[in-house]
Parts: C-alpha cells; structure tokens; sequence
C-alpha cells in the first residue's frame, strides 16, 4: 500500500510538474527579440570584427618605416678577410638609415585611414538598422497571423454552430440538405485555411529565431495587440531626421571627406620622399698610420619625374569624388521617395483600420446577426447568411491586416531616418 501511495504521489508531482512547465510559455517582446538579434546575430559580430579591423588598420596608418640598419667589412684583403690592422683602409663599418615621406604625407594617409574605418563603422550600423527592420516586420507580420488564427478558430466555432441550426432546420422540413452540405464545405476550407496559417507562423517562428541566432524549434507565444501611435511629422522633418541619424548618409559623407583627402595625398606624390643614413667606420691602426675612425652621413630622395602617373592619381580621385557625392545624392533622393510613399501607405492603414473597427465590422456583425435571425424563421436563405458570416469574417482579418500594414509602414520610416520615431 506505500509503495502504491507513493507511486501515486509520484505520478501527481511529476504531472503537476510537466503541467505547469507546458503551460508556462515565456514573455517574449519585440524590443527584447530585437536587443538578443542586434546581440548574437552572426552577420552584425562580422561586421562588427570587420569595423574594428579597419580601426587596428588605421593605427598602423602614417607611422614611419621600420629604420634600416647595415652592418658591413669595408676594404677587406682578399687573401686575409679577418686581418683588420693589414691594410690602413680596412674598416667595419655600423650605419643606420631612415626614410621620411615628405611633409605632410603621413597625416594625410592617418586620415584617410581613420575616414575608411569611420565609414565602415557607419555601415556597421546601417547593418544594424537593416536587422532591426527584418525583424520588426516579421514580428507584425506574426502578429497579423496570430490573429487571423484567433479569427478562424471563432469562425470554425460559428460554422459549427450554423452547420448545426442547419442540420435541425432540415430534420424538420424547413431547411435544404444542401444548406448543411455548404456548411460543412465551407468549414472544411477555414479547416485548410488553419493550416496554412499555422504553417506560415512556423515560418515566421523560424525565421524570428534565426534573425536573433536562437534555435529556429524554439516557439514564441501568441503576440499581444498593436497600439496604432499618431506620427505628426511630414516628409520635410524626417529627412531632416534623416540627415541627423542615417548611418548610410553618415558613410557617404565619410567617403567623399576620404576621396578629398585621397587628392591631396596624391598632389603630395608630385615632392620627393627623402632617406636620412648615417655611417661608423672603425679603423685599426695599420702600415704606420694611427687608423683613425671615420664616419659618413648622408640624404637622399627620389626624383618625382613620372608625372603622368601621379595625374591619374589625381584624376582618380576626383572620379572617385564625383562618384561618392552623386551616391549620397542619390541616397538623399530615395531616402526622401521612401519616406512620402511610407507615410502615404501609414495613412492609409490608419484610416483603414479605423473605418474597419467603427464602421465596417459593426455593420457586417449587425447584418450578421439580421440574417441569422431571418434564417431561423425561414425569411432568408442559407447562402445569404454564410456569405454575410464570410464577409465578417474578412473584414476582420483585413482589420488586423490594415494594423499590421500600418506598424510595417512605421518600423519602414524609422529604417530610413535611422532613428525610432517620438
């Protein structure tokens, strides 16, 4: 009887326990979802390391060369090499030798070095901002799933309901057999419409979690409601907004600084770099001679005569200026059509769903409830009432779509501005 009692217990505690553990599915937010994707995403830590390579370039950028130092025999007898004290000119010489680039040259390749480790920081960002977009619009386009599911589990409530007053109008001689048969068929395409829509959120599970780098298996919990905000700004103040905290303007922007800088260090090409030596002879008296000790110094610099290579230099540069400031024109430009077409569809969302909630759905739910009414005592038809059932039922979906659209049309905006919206 104990070992059965506890057997029991047992089997109560490990139930209770693997209970409790289903039904507790953990909060889950869309900041935090973002915060975990802009943490572990593979693709950011690369761009990441990638930035912070060109930072460790740019230190090494404009240093001096490595000084050259020479060891050598100078004047050494042939028929006796290490007889230093034979001949009065043999000597062993130690020099050192440094080359110098012309003024001005160092710090013009420090800066271009810093302004291409600057740009790659600012495309670092941009990347995060592109994530961050992914990862807000798969999570509305969850949400605008997670409530078509809820809409079709109260339809599949309702059909059953209405299959049912069908099947009992029909026993007693008030209904048609084909009223129950399109009942049935019309449930059993919301059945293949459930389906779907679970497979799709399996998807967008799947591909939330690969975007945060979690196991793409690991399920995320029905989302809440949207809040539609209000946006009061219009096309003129997000661009400004736009040219305060856009990452890719802020590159561009780096970019045409570098190719400025890229031409004056090619005009700097057109003067010499210059090699400073000096040299130590030491001498072992020899032939009667004391063998004085001498030295030598020295500079020398290259002639700068091929001209026509450092023109293309120059006019490379200017390519590649002209290049960058029609790039951030052009980004400005589609920055700004981004913008008005986004705030376009916003508006048009908002209005949409607003009309949806305070005037459309009430309508279909009230001519719903008419038609239903006039079926029961036989003054409508059966089609009437499950075309008007199906009409609500799109509405409603198209509601939450509306709303869905509208938060997309919002992350989209803050995307381009590269900020979160007030």
């Amino acid at each position: 009887m104990r070992r059965i009692l506890l057997f029991g217990f047992l089997v109560l505690i490990l139930g209770w326990s693997s209970g409790s553990l289903a039904e507790e599915v953990p909060a889950l937010t869309l900041d935090e979802l973002v915060e975990t994707a802009l943490t572990n995403n593979p693709e950011i830590r690369a761009d990441e390391a990638r930035w912070q390579a060109f930072v460790h370039r740019a230190r090494q950028a404009g240093t001096f060369e490595d000084p050259m130092l020479m060891l050598a025999i100078q004047n050494a007898l042939v028929r006796d090499p290490l007889a230093f004290n034979r001949d009065s000119m043999t000597s062993k010489v130690i020099g050192i030798s440094q080359m110098v680039p012309f003024f001005g040259k160092r710090e013009l390749a420090r800066r271009s070095a810093e302004l291409d480790a600057e740009t790659r920081r600012w495309g670092f960002e941009e990347r995060k901002i592109a994530l961050e977009l992914m990862v807000r619009e798969s999570w509305y386009q969850l949400f605008a799933v997670d409530r078509s599911l809820e809409i079709v589990e109260k339809n599949l409530q309702l059909l059953d309901d209405l299959a049912h007053l069908a099947e009992t109008l029909y026993g007693v001689g008030s209904a048609l057999q084909q009223d129950v048969l399109r009942a049935h068929l019309e449930r059993s395409k919301m059945e293949d419409m459930r389906l779907a829509l679970r497979q799709q959120r399996r998807s967008l599970e799947a591909r939330l979690n690969t975007l945060a780098y979690r196991d793409p298996d690991l399920p995320i919990p029905t989302l809440p409601d949207a809040e539609l905000l209000p946006l009061d700004m219009d096309v003129a103040q997000l661009e400004e907004l736009a040219q305060q905290h856009r990452p890719l303007l802020r590159a561009l922007r780096s970019e045409v600084e570098k190719t400025g800088v890229a031409r004056d260090l090619a005009l700097r090409e057109n003067y010499p770099d210059f090699t400073f030596s000096f040299e130590y002879m030491q001498r072992e008296p020899a032939m009667g001679e004391e063998g004085y000790d001498m030295y030598s110094a020295g500079i020398s610099f290259n002639l700068p005569v091929q001209r026509e290579r450092r023109r293309a230099m120059v006019a490379e540069a200017d390519s590649e200026g002209r290049m960058a400031r029609h790039e951030l024109a052009m980004v400005r430009n589609d920055i700004r059509q981004g913008v008005a077409d986004a705030l376009a569809r916003l508006e048009r969302s908002r209005r949409q769903a607003a009309l949806y909630q305070d005037g459309i759905i009430p309508q279909a739910g009230a001519t719903l409830d008419a038609s239903l009414a006039a079926y029961r005592v036989g003054r409508a038809e059966f089609m009437n009432v499950l075309d008007t059932q199906m009409a609500l039922f799109n509405y409603e979906r198209d509601y939450f779509e509306a709303i869905a659209e509208h938060e997309m049309a919002r992350v989209q905006i803050e995307a381009l501005i590269g900020t979160r919206l007030p």
